[in-house]
């Protein structure tokens, strides 16, 4: 069984994740910034792994202290190829390098099975992460809303579509998203008002 740490950002950044299954390894999913890592340690837990929904720097603030300590920083390989764009650069973005995520829809960090979910839409590479019964969604799915589309690769069409994607995955699950409360995929298919299941 999964435990979720939520780390509410303070400032300009996204809530991020830290994930366990044993209680003493986890992943780390949008570390918006460095303290992240600081409550990794507070939790005597051992980083083995970065996820990224996107690029975004509120999503990657944190990442370089990662990366510094040798921990791998995954993105999607469509997600990398814009990451140091000048479009993407000109918002303000880490500067160290990134892991693509491994061919196929399944990663496991920390001894944790990730699905990997392709949902373009916020932008061109962003991907969900479903764990178990949590759903990790960045910026494409929110409590009663839906991710931005009007930055850099982003498109309205392709949330639209990400998201009735998540809204087919059978049964129901833990919504975590990258701003604000979290939330239920049922919840989110029954009343959500941007998208409808």
């Amino acid at each position: 069984m999964l435990t979720v740490y939520k780390i509410y950002p303070q400032g300009f950044a996204a809530n991020s994740y830290i994930v366990t299954a044993d209680g003493k390894t986890c992943v780390v999913i949008d570390p918006g910034q460095p303290r992240v890592r600081d409550k990794c340690a507070e939790l005597g837990l051992e980083p083995r792994g970065v996820l990224l929904t996107h690029g975004h720097y509120d999503h990657t603030g944190g990442c370089a202290r990662f990366a510094r300590e040798g921990v791998p920083v995954y993105a999607s390989a469509e997600e990398i190829a814009h990451m140091f764009t000048p479009a993407y650069a000109a918002l303000g973005y880490p500067v160290q390098p990134f892991d693509p995520l491994p061919a196929g829809d399944k990663v496991s960090v920390a001894g944790i099975d990730f699905t990997v979910i392709s949902t373009p839409g916020h932008t061109s590479g962003g991907v969900c992460y479903l764990a178990e019964d949590s759903l990790f969604t960045g910026d494409t799915l929110f409590c009663g809303s839906v991710g931005r589309t009007d930055l850099p690769t982003g498109s309205a069409a392709q949330i639209v579509a990400g998201i009735k994607k998540l809204y087919l995955l059978p049964g129901d699950y833990k919504v975590y998203c990258g701003h604000g409360e979290d939330t239920t995929l049922s919840r989110e298919r029954a009343c959500n008002p941007y998208v409808r299941g």
